[in-house]
């Protein structure tokens, strides 16, 4: 892989009542929607008394150039999840209870095809290619990757109805 450099990072947390189905589709089609290929890298869950606990590690990338690649990362940890019904306008729906967190990471890959590895003197030269000839394109660059993590925290939030800040 080639050069990694984490643009931005965020969390989001939601205890008490939200629908696992709803986030997790909502998420992974956010990310499509987005032009991101997601791959869920971990899925584990455990049963306990308190409800389960599931862990979820998703990597979402995307193909900028030849040279640069998105990547959001998204680690949950929900704790605690039962089943539960509440009533909504009268009707009874099903949903989950519990402790939801997710975290977002958002990673620029430069020469992620690792064209400039192979020798020494092409490390030096990306060093210098990178610096002086498209430092602004990068910079471009990782602020539309930051832009694209803060976009999904901030409609995760709002799907769970969290106040922004």
């Amino acid at each position: 892989m080639g050069q990694k450099e984490t643009v931005y990072k965020g969390k989001v947390n939601q205890v008490g009542y939200w629908d696992y189905t709803e986030v997790y589709t909502m998420l992974f089609n956010w990310l499509k929607d987005h032009g991101y290929g997601v791959n869920e890298d971990s899925y584990k869950e455990k049963l306990s008394g308190n409800g389960k606990e599931i862990i979820i590690n998703w990597e979402a990338s995307k193909k900028v150039t030849d040279y640069f690649k998105y990547k959001i990362k998204l680690n949950w940890h929900i704790l605690g999840m039962k089943d539960a019904e509440v009533e909504i306008d009268g009707k009874k729906t099903k949903t989950n209870k519990g402790e939801l967190e997710i975290e977002f990471k958002g990673e620029i890959i430069k020469d992620y095809e690792k064209r400039w590895e192979d020798k020494p003197v092409w490390k030096f030269l990306r060093g210098i290619y990178e610096q002086y000839v498209i430092r602004t394109t990068i910079d471009e660059y990782s602020d539309d990757l930051e832009d694209d993590t803060r976009d999904i925290i901030s409609d995760t939030k709002a799907f769970l109805r969290i106040p922004a800040g």
